[in-house]
């Protein structure tokens, strides 16, 4: 059901906001912000909220009655639901037009990719989020000082989650500036940097809770600092409107496939490092994300296009250009694309 919901309809949201920050009235100066800050920041504080809400429930209950705790969690995550539901106008210029899907994997296959890599790689070694939990509920692991209470593990890792919101604001207030595809670029530098010192500096790490803490959180923080703000954005913004969601949707799907791989694998890594009691164990995910964060800095130099403010309109009408030059009839197209083919007009 909520790869139904929530996974059919992120796609269609997150392209539909993307193109609304290029309408008329936004500024060109904080298109990007806006496209930020309405879906990765929003994303990152329900992370915070999915760990806020069973911390304050455990601190009520005294850590006790966890089944309770756990429906209660779950019945409150539907509540926001019912109080906010906006249906944007879209573009309906392509509805009924077969749409000439070789010509659009022809002109843009690079960058679909790249982009799908760049997320694949991305969910993999987000995978260490899982493995995080899995330390901080471990009985013998020091950051929670042995100890088992839902209390205490659920603090931690509300702590370390802050981290998400953290990076998300602070690249947002950058990516108009700088771009997304450098931004992105700088956050998996960044994130490979901190990762890689994570396992050389293991035994600190593990022995010393608020540096473990604080060393996952900036991880994580770059990560959504440069990949996790910017890779959205690009995936929206690159192909036109008649295969934009399309397109998003593509390398979404990769991406996820690349997290149930990362769920899969991550375990028997860390067991072949020698498991969760040594700190080689703990710390071998940091080496495997701090080196796929390399790969996913030379994927996306190489093969991921660059986006500018307005790009959206241009694209389409370079889109409609390219298919006239290899025979398509433009038009069986609703509207005239040279007039709107994209964005819908006030």
């Amino acid at each position: 059901m909520l790869g139904i919901g929530i996974g059919a309809g992120s796609p269609a949201a997150t392209v539909s906001v993307a193109e609304q920050t290029e309408k008329e009235g936004v500024l060109e100066s904080a298109q990007n912000w806006w496209s930020v800050c309405t879906t990765n920041t929003l994303i990152d504080m329900g992370f915070v909220t999915s760990m806020l809400v069973p911390f304050l429930l455990c601190c009520i209950f005294d850590g006790k009655h966890p089944n309770l705790v756990w429906g209660l969690s779950v019945g409150l995550g539907t509540i926001p639901v019912f109080f906010w539901c906006h249906c944007p106008q879209w573009d309906d210029s392509w509805e009924g037009v077969h749409i000439p899907y070789w010509l659009a994997l022809k002109r843009y296959w690079k960058s679909l990719l790249g982009l799908s890599m760049v997320w694949y790689v991305t969910n993999f070694s987000g995978c260490l989020y899982n493995m995080s939990c899995t330390v901080l509920n471990s009985g013998n692991c020091s950051v929670t000082g042995g100890s088992l209470s839902l209390i205490i593990v659920f603090g931690w890792t509300l702590f370390i989650n802050l981290f998400y919101i953290l990076g998300s604001v602070l690249g947002a207030f950058l990516v108009d500036e700088h771009g997304p595809k450098n931004l992105m670029i700088v956050g998996l530098l960044l994130q490979a940097i901190v990762g890689l010192g994570i396992g050389v500096i293991h035994n600190a790490v593990v022995s010393h809770t608020a540096v473990y803490a604080l060393a996952y959180g900036v991880f994580l923080s770059l990560g959504e600092f440069g990949p996790g703000n910017c890779i959205g954005i690009i995936a929206a913004k690159t192909a036109p409107l008649a295969v934009r969601e399309q397109f998003y949707g593509a390398s979404v799907i990769i991406g996820k496939v690349g997290a149930f791989i990362g769920i899969w694998a991550f375990p028997q890594i860390i067991d072949a490092f020698g498991g969760l009691n040594t700190a080689e164990g703990i710390t071998a995910p940091f080496w495997i994300g701090g080196g796929l964060a390399v790969v996913s800095t030379l994927v996306t130099f190489c093969l991921v296009k660059p986006i500018v403010h307005n790009g959206m309109k241009a694209e389409d009408q370079a889109f409609s250009q390219y298919l006239e030059e290899n025979g398509f009839d433009v038009d069986v197209i609703g509207v005239h694309p040279r007039v709107r083919l994209g964005m819908v007009m006030e």
